[in-house]
């Protein structure tokens, strides 16, 4: 059993990873802006007001607790932000004050291309999916370069398109190496790789690639 903070709780992901979270017996402490959106209540789940561009918000939820985990998504935004860079600068800042080392984070295949992906796979990711998501991407790839300078047992977790589908418990995964024509996970496997690989000292500092 983990004492967990949770971060893009109430997005499609979140959502997932809170829910078996929960129903493996983890202690979670939740932050979100708005309490109202989460419609889920449970006697080990603490729901704080905050905002993750605000430390202020959260600093006090973070002592104590084994690991963060950062469920953060753009939703589908095609908008400028900085929710993932300045984010996870909060983030790394308070658990350093906090002294809390495990940290989890999402991030997408997307990002760039590589020799294990098929012709149409690179083609998507360069000219569809890089375009369309440029600024999120663009973030995103600043989110990654802070956590690799972090002093914290970080894993990125670098998933392809996301589904509705349910949870199989059987996917691909390359840790520091890429996976061959990475195209999809569900939103509820990439939450159950998540939740069973809090421990694992494999992942410690590494990026992870997971599909189907």
């Amino acid at each position: 059993m983990k004492n967990t903070v949770v971060f893009g709780a109430t997005g499609p992901t979140g959502r997932e990873f809170v829910k078996q979270a929960l129903d493996e017996g983890h202690e979670l402490t939740v932050i979100v802006r708005d309490t109202t959106s989460l419609n889920l209540k449970h006697h080990k789940m603490k729901v704080i007001k905050g905002d993750v561009l605000e430390c202020s918000t959260f600093e006090n939820e973070i002592m104590g607790k084994d690991a963060v985990i950062s469920c953060l998504g753009f939703g589908g935004k095609t908008k400028p932000t900085i929710i993932y860079s300045k984010g996870m600068e909060n983030i790394i800042s308070t658990m350093g004050k906090s002294r809390v080392n495990r940290l989890m984070c999402i991030s997408a295949m997307g990002l760039s291309t590589n020799d294990k992906m098929s012709f149409l796979g690179k083609i998507l990711t360069k000219f569809v999916a890089k375009k369309i998501y440029k600024e999120p991407y663009k973030d995103m790839r600043l989110m990654e370069k802070i956590l690799e300078k972090a002093n914290l047992e970080w894993t990125i977790v670098r998933a392809p398109a996301l589904t509705n589908k349910a949870k199989t418990r059987t996917y691909r995964l390359g840790i520091n190496e890429h996976i061959s024509r990475p195209f999809s996970i569900s939103r509820a496997d990439l939450a159950n790789y998540i939740l069973r690989s809090i421990d694992d000292s494999k992942t410690f500092r590494a990026k992870v690639e997971i599909a189907y």
